[in-house]
Order: C-alpha cells, then sequence, then structure tokens
C-alpha cells in the first residue's frame, strides 16, 4: 500500500508540474497575441493623424472625420488590456499551481480557460481531472499557522 500512495504522489507532482507549465505557455501566447491590439492602437492614431492634415478636396469630398481613428485605436487598446488581462491570469494560476495554493482560483480560470477552443478547452479538462483528485486537494489544503514550529 506505501508503493501506491508513493505513486500517486509522484504522479500527481508530475501533472501539477505540467499543468502550470501549461498555463504559462498559454499566458505566453495570450500576451504574444495581444500585440495585435497594439498594432491596432498605433494605426488608429496615425489614421486620425492622418485624416486631421488631410486636404479638402476640390471635388467636393471631404476626408473621414478624424473620430474614426480614434474609435479605432481605442477598440486596440482595449483589445490589448483585456488580451494581457488574460495573460496575468492565466500566469498567476501557471504560479499558484506550482505553489500549491489558491485551488478554486485556478480551477475558476480553468474554467473561463475552457472557451478557448481547442487548446484552452484541453487546458481547462485538463485542469479539473488533476485539482479534482482527492490527493491533490490535499496538496492544495491551508496549511496550520504553526505548521513547522517544534512545540515548547
Amino acid at each position: 500500500m506505501p508503493q501506491e500512495i508513493d505513486r500517486q504522489s509522484i504522479i500527481d507532482q508530475e501533472h501539477l508540474k505540467l499543468l502550470s507549465l501549461g498555463y504559462m505557455i498559454s499566458a505566453g501566447m495570450a500576451a504574444f497575441f495581444s500585440l495585435f491590439g497594439l498594432f491596432y492602437l498605433v494605426i488608429g492614431i496615425v489614421m486620425s493623424i492622418a485624416f486631421a492634415n488631410a486636404p479638402t478636396s476640390t471635388s467636393g469630398h471631404e476626408p473621414p472625420p478624424d473620430f474614426i481613428g480614434w474609435i479605432i485605436a481605442g477598440i486596440g487598446l482595449l483589445i490589448f488590456l483585456f488580451a494581457m488581462g488574460v495573460a496575468l491570469l492565466r500566469f498567476l494560476a501557471g504560479r499558484y499551481i506550482k505553489q500549491r495554493q489558491s485551488r478554486t482560483f485556478c480551477m475558476v480560470i480553468g474554467a473561463l480557460g475552457c472557451l478557448e477552443f481547442p487548446y484552452g478547452t484541453a487546458l481547462g479538462v485538463l485542469t479539473f481531472i488533476v485539482l479534482g483528485r482527492p490527493s491533490v486537494v490535499k496538496l492544495f489544503a491551508p496549511k496550520p499557522p504553526n505548521a513547522g514550529i517544534p512545540p515548547a
């Protein structure tokens, strides 16, 4: 029986290590794709400046209003902030799994990740499978405040 407990402990440690790595990679990818939001931000600012400095045409056609570029820039900024927020939450989930704390937070991030098909769904389902094991739940249990302090 002790061999079975040791075997399950080794399996749990390895699965938690891989799950943490998966969240770190997912956070990096989300941070990378947030750069597309910055691209829209820059394009919107350039458009707004170009529309403001565009000469009026003699044929009666006027350039588009400046605020169109600012709307595009605002949408780009929102995309960037949202994607960086997702990246931060995934990074924290990976770190918390590694530190064996905040199991509920990690499961909520796993549930939200299920919306991102197919990789986020796989990561979310694996999160539920691994963090739902009774042996893993014990690893995430809060430690008593005086743990490790010898009695006087």
